[in-house]
């Protein structure tokens, strides 16, 4: 029976990431689903940013923690000496975490259960990280009194987690690139052939764009993107592609969380930035491994010192290895290699 709803879950989830919901819209979408298996007097979920495994969103269930005690949690995830914190269960990889699992002392002296909990006649959490690929995209805290929630309920939500990491990682990109003069997120849902089985109207608009080029582009470029994302150990595939017009897009695959191997890939169309053209630009003019590393560095902005620090490299190499690649680019000052690999308007 837990199996089947876990399975059920899953799929409902994953139906959720291919509407094009923004995150908030998503965790609030998603909390209904989970809570259908596991009842909670409060359940708050989290985004977090993969890099810095800082909180960017909250979403709560129908019931919301009083106010007062609002920050009071949140001092409690950033104190770096509260157990179970959402950022502590990331960097450990640990996916479940039932507060009651703690030693002995450490639940009796926890803070979050002490100060916000127990004041608001609630004894027992349970935490769920929300990672996929080794990235941790969100995390879920779930509360009740009564009960404590059980091996099963535990199971359940380690059984959904990868596939809430998994939407959460796409509703981020609709966040942050979906969106194209007002109509919506560009999305595609494709089948295991890579054929579309959903488009969004704003999709649709980069289809006609691309088919420019040559009738059918866009389809021979799903199934291309679809069939990288199933090879790809991490579960996504990015390409980039060159429209009619001369500007260049995005096309990135995320498959999704399924019990088979007919998964559907979610593709999302943005416009090229800087940012995606910077890797293409370094492979085209010819540097080596180390110079890619080395300008890359330049580009994010850290000194000779502080690259010889991260690089395990001297400064004297570092100064050769850029001496080549000026060269190569046909550049003279570290300005006019940013200003080349990185120009405003690369889009």
């Amino acid at each position: 029976m837990w199996e089947g709803r876990a399975r059920a879950a899953r799929r409902e989830i994953a139906a959720l990431a291919t509407s094009g919901l923004n995150v908030v819209e998503l965790h609030a979408a998603a909390i209904e689903v989970v809570e259908q298996v596991v009842a909670t007097d409060l359940t708050c979920w989290a985004a977090l940013d993969p890099g810095t495994l800082v909180i960017s969103s909250m979403t709560s269930g129908r019931a919301k923690i009083p106010a007062e005690y609002e920050p009071r949690l949140a001092e409690t995830e950033y104190a770096g000496d509260v157990p179970n914190s959402f950022a502590e269960l990331a960097r450990r990889r640990q996916t479940i975490a039932r507060l009651s699992d703690l030693p002995y002392r450490e639940v009796v002296g926890h803070r979050r259960l002490n100060e916000v909990w127990r004041p608001l006649g609630i004894d027992h959490e349970v935490r769920a990280m929300f990672g996929v690929d080794g990235d941790c995209w969100g995390a879920g805290g779930f509360v009740r009194g009564g009960l404590e929630f059980s091996e099963r309920e535990v199971e359940f939500l380690g059984s959904v987690a990868p596939a809430i990491g998994a939407a959460t990682r796409v509703a981020v990109r609709t966040d942050a690139h979906g969106y194209r003069g007002g109509v919506g997120p560009s999305i595609v849902v494709t089948g295991p052939g890579g054929e579309p089985r959903a488009v969004t109207s704003a999709a649709r608009a980069w289809e006609d764009e691309l088919n420019e080029i040559a009738p059918g582009r866009f389809g021979v470029l799903l199934q291309a993107v679809a069939t990288g994302t199933r090879a790809a150990a991490s579960g996504t595939f990015q390409a980039r592609i060159q429209t009619a017009a001369g500007g260049w897009v995005v096309l990135q695959g995320s498959q999704l969380i399924s019990d088979d191997d007919q998964s559907e890939v979610v593709v999302t169309i943005e416009p090229a930035s800087g940012n995606h053209l910077v890797g293409m630009l370094l492979a085209a003019y010819g540097l080596t491994t180390r110079e890619r590393e080395i300008c890359l560095e330049i580009i994010s902005g850290h000194t000779t010192a502080e690259i010889a620090d991260r690089l395990s490299i001297s400064p004297h190499t570092i100064q050769d290895h850029l001496k080549s690649a000026f060269a190569k680019v046909g550049v003279r000052s570290r300005g006019e290699l940013v200003a080349t690999l990185r120009p405003d308007d690369l889009t």
